[in-house]
């Protein structure tokens, strides 16, 4: 929507990013898992999305087969980095997708990646994992990917009438200062829903306030990419 080349890499087995671009896999149909665990040329597992612009390199279910598989295989960590270093002078950004946990996709992604952004629910639970991710990072720093940056803390599904919302907003921003968005996404039915159209935001309910904040978003992490 800022006139910007993307490319969004779901690494999720579960394909929620694939899926939430109106995309749907086959389980043997030739994406992410093909190209890190068979050598194969991404360019023709990318798939055009229905916003001109933002190509999406798509999962399937195959990919929860891939963690196993990564065990035994050399450079392990570097299997992504070595894919999208084939992709990067076509776009301007690749997003990449995670699967909430740190395992070898997850570590695959963060060897590959140059920035973290960091989705945060305004939960409790949340709060305490953040920590312990910061940490992982700060590992990945040390030795897979010395250059990585934490580009910022996204706090997410906010509802400012949840007093613990606002407890958790407050404590990651005393926490983390400096490492969080100014943008904060809030709870709403339209982010909800979008999904199960397989469209974004910004297509689904263009005006809406979601739609708002996460042009926010893009302004922001624009800014912040580009110093």
């Amino acid at each position: 929507a800022m006139g910007k080349y993307v490319l969004l890499v779901d690494m999720d087995s579960q394909a929620n990013a694939t899926g939430g671009v109106g995309l749907i896999m086959n389980v043997d149909h030739n994406n992410i898992y093909h190209a890190i665990i068979n050598d194969q040329s991404p360019l023709a597992m990318i798939k055009k999305t229905s916003i001109f612009g933002f190509d999406i390199l798509p999962a399937s279910q195959s990919l929860a087969g891939a963690t196993v598989e990564l065990v035994s295989m050399e450079e392990r960590e570097f299997r992504l980095k070595k894919v999208l270093n084939g992709l990067r002078m076509n776009y301007d950004y690749i997003l990449i997708d995670c699967p909430p946990s740190l395992g070898l996709l997850t570590v695959n992604a963060l060897t590959a990646g140059d920035y973290v952004l960091i989705p945060v629910q305004c939960e409790y639970y949340a709060l305490e994992g953040l920590g312990q991710l910061l940490n992982a990072i700060n590992m990945m720093r040390q030795g897979l990917n010395p250059d990585l940056q934490v580009l910022g803390v996204l706090l997410t599904m906010y509802d400012k009438r949840n007093q613990l919302n606002r407890h958790v907003v407050n404590e990651v921003n005393k926490k983390f200062p400096g490492r969080v968005f100014d943008t904060v996404i809030s709870r709403t039915i339209n982010l909800a829903e979008a999904p199960s159209f397989g469209k974004s935001i910004l297509q689904f309910s263009p005006n809406s306030k979601a739609a708002t904040e996460y042009r926010r978003l893009a302004e922001e992490v624009i800014r912040l990419t580009l110093k």
